[in-house]
């Protein structure tokens, strides 16, 4: 058994401290504002992002992290993406060299363009890193809802050390070593979540919503292979496993704020309504900024990028997604 510390106290993170607490790991959770770390030590629960969820006595909680760096053998960053930077520029005094870190979080980081672990790999100089992702809603995990999921990392016998720490009846953990795949693959489909959700705020039927999944794993896998992935991981969990359950769950955070604009709320009203991140509003920037940079075509990104940010109609954007050039369909794969 292991002392585990997860950075974030969010939904998934304290799903993911419930899970690794009932296989017997010392867990400790990480928050970044006392008050509210008080608030769920208090409650055991977590009443913003994961309500109705008991939390047993025996999981710690911290506000301060140096305590929650002390002694641990294992860390999982579950902050989301945009402020991973942020608080691991302060971790970085307190983190013991060598101990694993695992980031759960599904995004790329505006203008650096990074993966996660990439952030986490600079500013820690280099520790030993891992990703886990795949189509895993905090609510259902939290509740032991049978779930399957990857970790990857170039280094192996991680992944595997990895697998065996989280794995349970309810949780099966595959591994992989495309690490860029398998974070890509998280990322980007919240991307691809967004315009399906705009999909059924429109009221269009299953129809629209299969093309538009067919051709946005077509446009993940283009720009992740440009990146360095591997094609096969977004057939996988990371890919169309996790596009699958986000572009249709009613937990999808990303289907949600899409829904809500294509029936006409506008963008800031949507985000100063929810405490809850939806990755990929941030996502298509940066995706949008990375296929610009390996000189990839993202025409879905592409709209989504005018309709967020740009003011463009979804309406319009899905006509102007239909009247493109011809293509042949295997041409983009080949």
């Amino acid at each position: 058994m292991k002392k585990v510390s997860v950075i974030g106290d969010g939904g998934w993170g304290t799903a993911l401290a419930l899970l690794l607490r009932s296989k017997g790991n010392e867990v400790t959770i990480w928050g970044n504002f006392p008050d509210y770390v008080a608030q769920q030590r208090e409650k055991r629960e977590n009443v913003k992002f994961l309500p109705g969820i008991e939390i047993p006595e025996n999981i710690n909680y911290t506000a301060d992290l140096a305590e929650a760096a002390e002694g641990a053998e294992l860390f999982v960053c579950a902050v989301p993406t945009q402020f991973i930077r942020g608080v691991f520029e302060n971790f970085a005094a307190h983190y013991p060299k060598g101990v694993p870190v695992v980031s759960v979080a599904k995004g790329v980081e505006r203008k650096t363009v990074k993966r996660c672990t990439e952030i986490i790999s600079e500013l820690l100089d280099g520790p030993p890193v891992a990703a886990l992702s795949g189509p895993s809603h905090a609510e259902e995990v939290a509740r032991a809802v049978p779930t399957a999921v990857v970790v990857a990392s170039a280094d192996v016998e991680l992944a595997r050390e990895l697998q065996d720490t989280f794995m349970l009846k309810t949780f099966r953990v595959y591994t992989q070593d495309d690490i860029v795949g398998v974070e890509l693959g998280g990322a980007l489909k919240n991307v691809i979540a967004l315009a399906a959700g705009m999909c059924d705020g429109l009221g269009y039927g299953d129809n629209t919503k299969s093309a538009l999944l067919s051709r946005g794993l077509v446009e993940m896998s283009r720009l992740g292979v440009a990146a360095g992935a591997k094609r096969l991981t977004f057939t996988g969990l990371s890919g169309i496993g996790d596009l699958i359950t986000t572009s249709f769950s009613p937990h999808g955070r990303n289907r949600a704020v899409g829904e809500k604009i294509g029936r006409g709320t506008d963008l800031r009203t949507i985000l100063e309504s929810t405490e809850k991140v939806a990755e990929g509003v941030w996502t298509t920037i940066s995706a949008r900024e990375l296929a610009g940079k390996l000189g990839v075509t993202v025409p879905i990104t592409e709209q989504i990028h005018e309709v967020l940010f740009e003011g463009k109609e979804p309406g319009q954007a899905v006509v102007d997604l239909m009247t493109r050039g011809k293509k042949r369909e295997i041409e983009d794969l080949e």
